[in-house]
């Protein structure tokens, strides 16, 4: 098998998920009936066939040839301009944007399964349209009927991309560093100086215009965050009529030699009093750029999924295939996906997969039905620092097993499962590293709230263990996910009672990561429950349920000890 090995795009997981697994139709209850999951079944399955069909075959060229920069312009492989007219023209941009914006308001849930579909068949591809669906929600919720008239119209409808504009030479994490300055023009529009880094999409040529929106500081401003402001910055300008006009004093510096996703230009900019517009309020900036980096993170969280089933694919086809030596208790030329330690780490990633996929199903609805219930939206948002942090971090792990099943050959760049371990790698760095996430979880959702949060999580999956307990082949799983909530309610207890700020925050990762595998069990206990239910008929999902409740909820004991741990100076 080489990089050539079709994708194979999991619409049957996602119409189990979207309809039997969590014992109601999500996407019926999330549109009032004018969707169903059957409804969703074909939109995901035209969406897996263009994902297959279109953007797989650009991945491998993408990562060999990748972006490069001429004459301060950015191009992309060929084939990358045709791939993103035919994505717009099919209408993906427009169909996950919010009806609010002038698009289809496809719900949560689904839109899950179209991000996994996106990055698996090429993550480089995906992230422009990740950052231009971030935008869009931005400018949705705090652009003033200007801004929305001039740029939203034209994100929404995928004549545009859009990008983020954070991170400076001296200012990472620490976004009170920031520098970059906007001065007011008598026209009220501003002028913006400054450089920024590792702008994802900076420049490239599949759109005729691109909408950076940046943080920057304004004269007489606040010291540090407090002090920042949003804009929206243009490629190129904007006249009054729509129509395009000069490029704006936007510069291309250089981009990036990576590790991985080689095909998405990260690219240096320089502003020198580049035309930009006020975007809500001043010195409001974070307030619009946290909607965007939301959206963002929760995207990380379907990248690393989708990375991830992409490798176990490659694996799993390359195990079905390959011939080597005797397997125990298999007659003679069983390939090597019957080897006991093989079998295990085929189903020790496709078990993590299904618990990311799943989760980012159920985290996918509860932003959705959020918007009407306070609990409901708690609980999600919530879950969007484990999302991000939980499946990025294990996503590595997935697509190293991955090289681990082809041996000396995953190590060899021509089998193409190398290019996902590289190109995953990012996914726990960039929208905010594992730790800012934590911190997030631990800071704001645990400790700002006694813990009320964590302890309504903890009783719904008391709900499950007690179903599972009325089954009897159900009741070793019952009693994992019962040590594990109890785990994790320890460790929320140890992190509520630590003793300084110190102690809690040094294992934030940890507990993270904990509640992330907690969830992952909770997420395979539910689909066992409705496969049960209905006659147990897919015994794959009890294997995969029993699996991971052996090898990888067994895990939480771990990383509770850890937590209790504190600070170990």
């Amino acid at each position: 098998m080489t990089e050539s090995s079709p994708y194979r795009p999991p619409v049957e997981d996602y119409a189990f998920l979207l309809k039997d697994a969590f014992g109601v139709d999500l996407v019926a209850r999330a549109t009032g009936g004018e969707l169903s999951a059957d409804d969703a079944g074909e939109i995901l399955g035209a969406a897996g066939e263009f994902a297959a069909s279109v953007l797989a075959p650009l991945e491998r060229d993408g990562d060999l040839v990748g972006a490069r920069l001429d004459d301060g312009a950015v191009h992309l492989p060929g084939g990358f301009a045709e791939a993103f007219r035919a994505f717009v023209d099919a209408g993906w941009i427009t169909a996950e944007a919010p009806v609010s914006a002038g698009g289809d308001g496809l719900p949560g849930a689904i839109r899950a399964g179209l991000g996994e579909f996106w990055n698996a068949s090429n993550a480089a591809f995906a992230l422009c349209w990740l950052l231009t669906a971030g935008q869009i929600h931005a400018l949705d919720a705090v652009a003033s009927d200007e801004v929305r008239e001039t740029y939203l119209t034209k994100l929404v409808s995928g004549e545009w991309t859009g990008t983020m504009n954070l991170t400076e030479p001296a200012a990472g994490t620490d976004l009170g560093a920031i520098r970059t300055m906007a001065t007011p023009r008598d026209d009220g529009s501003w002028a913006i100086r400054g450089q920024k880094i590792f702008i994802t999409w900076g420049d490239h040529d599949l759109a005729e215009n691109i909408v950076h929106l940046v943080l920057a500081r304004t004269p007489d401003a606040p010291e540090g965050a407090k002090g920042l402001s949003l804009f929206v910055a243009p490629k190129r300008l904007v006249g009054e009529d729509g129509s395009l006009g000069e490029r704006n004093a936007i510069t291309t510096v250089s981009i990036e030699h990576k590790l991985g996703i080689h095909a998405s230009p990260t690219c240096v900019l320089d502003y020198d009093d580049a035309t930009g517009y006020l975007v809500g309020e001043l010195h409001g900036g974070l307030a619009g750029m946290f909607v965007m980096m939301n959206s963002a993170r929760a995207g990380m969280g379907f990248q690393a999924t989708g990375i991830a089933d992409r490798a176990y694919q490659q694996a799993a086809e390359y195990a079905a295939q390959r011939l080597q030596g005797p397997v125990m208790d298999r007659p003679a030329g069983t390939p090597i996906a019957e080897h006991p330690d093989v079998r295990r780490l085929l189903l020790s990633m496709s078990s993590k997969i299904f618990a990311m996929r799943a989760l980012g199903v159920y985290v996918g609805d509860l932003l959705d039905r959020g918007h009407d219930d306070a609990e409901t939206r708690a609980l999600g948002e919530f879950f969007v620092p484990i999302l991000k942090g939980w499946t990025t971090e294990d996503a590595i792990g997935v697509t190293s097993d991955a090289i681990q099943v082809f041996g000396g050959m995953g190590f060899i760049e021509e089998t193409g499962v190398a290019q996902h371990y590289r190109d995953v790698r990012i996914t726990p760095i960039y929208e905010g590293t594992t730790a800012i996430q934590s911190n997030d979880l631990v800071g704001r959702k645990v400790i700002r709230d006694g813990g009320a949060t964590a302890g309504r999580l903890f009783s719904l999956i008391d709900e499950t263990v007690a179903g599972l307990r009325a089954r009897d082949e159900a009741s070793r799983l019952a009693d994992q996910l019962a040590r594990a909530v109890d785990a994790a309610r320890r460790s929320t207890a140890d992190l509520l009672d630590a003793g300084s700020s110190r102690d809690a925050f040094a294992v934030s990762v940890p507990y993270l990561l904990l509640l992330g595998t907690l969830a992952g069990g909770w997420m395979h206990a539910q689909a066992a429950l409705a496969v049960l239910s209905s006659g147990g008929a897919e015994a794959s999902r009890i294997t995969a349920a029993s699996f991971y409740g052996a090898h990888h909820l067994s895990r939480v004991q771990a990383l509770a000890e850890a937590v209790a741990a504190g600070e170990i100076a």
